[in-house]
């Protein structure tokens, strides 16, 4: 999803770069001219005009068919909204439990605990490979391997550090999963970097991240994040607001790709005294210009933090006309509500993958063949210019006519 406005501004900018590379003395000039010419045509909004009557006519009915292709799209993701909010009913006792077990409240049963999954492990033969068996020797050594008779032996769903195997008597002292939304968001890639060292004890507090929907719609929706008592604010719950619509714009329609953010609201943070963990203080020594004095000044300035999120950024003024402001501010509040969809859509669903490491994100694996895709070329561009830097000549078939 995109912003309303960056829809409209997009449509204005060509997303195509072409770069042509004028080389005179590979005798490629003419080709290059031409392709100049071809690129222009193209990007020219004559282009259209330059064709037979007949054939404007039948583009005109071409663009009634894609607009009528647009509306039902709307429809699409309307439905698909409305859909989400219907089935997030059905999520939510599964979601409360899962807040439960996790802050401790409740204790899961031997048949709730019941996962077999990771039990074992598929070889290259196909062929099921016991769990490994963890010794504890008399002497409290552990070792991994076989067994034998003198030797206690218990067995283990996966291999585990020998330090973590020795006896936990403590294991009954210990309340839920402590640093569990901690650990998901170190292990979500689009938050992480806004987990700052200094924020990571706080949110430790975090007990439970839901997602709210305004009504049926499923468009307008709250991030909720429910904080156990700590020793910097005195909220319960800290909320992140979005305001998001689905409509197709009469007046510049094709740009449209699915519900667009109108507005973002975070809430008031009550912070114990000394506690802001989104300002720090700076000391700074200033020097008089005539009696040649120094004092030293403190100033409160900006902190970068996680919770510098709960405040949003501002939408582009309407009215505006300075195109860099707008096109910044564009862009943080996309990345703000990508963070958000990111949160609504991945993390919070599927929270338990995040905190065990298993989560895969759909865009890593994007980057990563773009990442090849992008070797290639550049190994293709190397031997073009080995090729020219020998003198080679194209054999005579492969010459452009």
């Amino acid at each position: 999803m995109a912003t309303e406005a960056s829809s409209k501004k997009k449509s204005k900018v060509s997303t195509t770069q072409v770069k042509v590379i004028d080389d005179e003395e590979s005798g490629d000039v003419a080709l290059v001219e031409d392709l100049r010419a071809y690129l222009k045509d193209k990007a020219d909004p004559s282009f259209v005009k330059s064709l037979p009557a007949s054939v404007q006519r039948r583009i005109k009915a071409l663009k009634q068919l894609q607009l009528e292709y647009t509306k039902v799209q709307q429809e699409f993701f309307t439905e698909m909204a409305a859909l989400e909010a219907k089935y997030s009913v059905k999520y939510r006792p599964l979601l409360d439990r899962r807040s439960d077990i996790v802050a401790g409240s409740y204790e899961p049963t031997d048949k709730e605990c019941e996962w077999h999954l990771d039990d074992t492990t598929i070889d290259d033969d196909d062929s099921a490979v016991s769990p490994k068996i963890v010794e504890i020797k008399e002497d409290g050594e552990t070792a991994i391997g076989g067994l034998s008779d003198d030797m206690q032996k218990v067995s283990v769903e996966s291999s585990v550090d020998a330090d973590d195997t020795v006896a936990t008597k403590n294991e009954t002292d210990q309340v839920g999963i402590p640093s569990f939304w901690l650990t998901a968001f170190r292990n979500a890639e689009l938050l992480t970097d806004m987990v700052k060292e200094h924020d990571e004890p706080l949110l430790q507090h975090l007990v439970d991240l839901k997602t709210v929907y305004a009504d049926n719609q499923g468009l307008d929706f709250t991030l909720e994040f429910h904080f156990s008592d700590n020793g910097y604010f005195t909220n319960k719950v800290l909320t992140k607001s979005y305001v998001v619509e689905c409509k197709v714009d009469e007046n510049d329609p094709f740009p449209f790709e699915g519900p667009t953010i109108v507005k973002t609201a975070g809430c008031k943070i009550d912070w114990k005294k000394g506690k802001n963990l989104t300002v720090k203080t700076v000391k700074k020594k200033q020097r008089h210009k005539g009696r040649g004095q120094t004092r030293t000044i403190t100033k409160t300035v900006p902190n970068e933090s996680f919770f510098n999120f709960f405040d949003p950024p501002a939408p582009p003024k309407e009215d505006d006309d300075d195109d860099d402001e707008d096109y910044l501010a564009l862009e943080t509040l996309e990345a703000d509500f990508a963070r958000a969809e990111y949160l609504k859509d991945k993390v919070i669903p599927e929270a338990v993958l995040y905190f065990t490491g298993e989560a895969v994100d759909d865009y890593d694996d994007l980057e990563e063949e773009e990442d090849e895709t992008g070797d290639e070329d550049d190994d293709d561009d190397d031997k073009f210019a080995d090729d020219n830097a020998q003198g080679k000549k194209q054999p005579s078939e492969c010459k452009q006519q």
